[in-house]
């Protein structure tokens, strides 16, 4: 009964390796006679130089004699688990006895081979790794390249700030959290604490901080340093910080319908 390995991994927690293995798990049983089949799986990204949980234990288990042959879906994938890592794999397989089996592309290296079938094998394999290598660099420079494009051209990447959207790629106020965020800044400045400021609304308190700190002059008046949030906030510059006294008996929800309102006249 052979000892069959089968290693899956995926690059971040959305992902799920169950159908990775499921295929590893059906070429195994038909490929072998009655195969002990043993499962390992990772998710650890692609940018990440560290070997995995489950790709230690793989070695381990193979370094104890565990087990015969281990099969993978993409044998090139190894080699983002750091440099040179497919050689390295390899020959730590080969060096204790274990065959490898590479399901994308048929590779496979078997004990069996001679020494001319194995260095041919592992060639083959090497120069995967170092394609692999050289794709997942060009792919990070594309994304870089993309995000510097899109600020030179005044678009915003990423997670927009607090009380504001990104439609087509640039800000836009959203009234109701701006004037949530901007009703909680205010009561710190009546001397309330950030804690009590930010009770009562979607805003933690560090966020709240955070705000006050460092962008506290956009929320009242509409200005920022970044050009990008200038200019989203450019249809806010005429409205003037509204005057509410701490004793004012008018209801929270009314202040905060008269200047939505405010916001949104001056939006038109």
């Amino acid at each position: 009964m052979p000892e069959i390995g089968i290693y899956a991994r995926v690059s971040t927690t959305d992902q799920n390796p169950q159908r990775q293995l499921n295929e590893l798990r059906e070429f195994a049983e038909d490929t072998y006679d009655e195969p002990e089949i043993h499962t390992y799986a990772d998710i650890i990204s692609g940018t990440e130089t560290e070997r995995g949980e489950e790709y230690q234990r793989l070695r381990s288990d193979i370094e104890d004699g565990a087990l015969d042959v281990v099969v993978v879906h993409e044998l090139s994938r190894l080699s983002r688990l750091g440099a040179g890592e497919i050689h390295d794999f390899l020959e730590f397989c080969l060096s204790h006895e274990t065959g490898i089996q590479d399901l994308e592309v048929g590779l496979e290296i078997s004990l069996e081979d001679d020494l001319v079938d194995r260095a041919v094998s592992q060639l083959i394999a090497g120069v995967m790794g170092d394609l692999a290598r050289v794709e997942h660099k060009q792919k990070l420079r594309r994304i870089q390249s993309g995000i510097d494009a899109a600020k030179e051209a005044g678009r915003w990447t990423g997670r927009p700030p607090a009380g504001f959207d990104v439609e087509d790629g640039y800000l836009q106020v959203n009234p109701d959290e701006f004037l949530t965020i901007r009703r909680a800044l205010e009561r710190v400045e009546h001397g309330y604490t950030y804690a009590e400021a930010a009770d009562g609304t979607p805003v933690a308190e560090s966020t709240l901080r955070a705000l006050y700190d460092d962008r506290r002059d956009l929320y009242f008046y509409a200005e920022a340093e970044d050009e990008r949030l200038q200019a989203a906030a450019h249809e806010l510059e005429p409205l003037e910080e509204p005057a509410i006294p701490d004793d004012t008996s008018l209801p929270e929800q009314e202040i905060r319908t008269i200047v939505r309102d405010e916001i949104r006249r001056h939006q038109q």
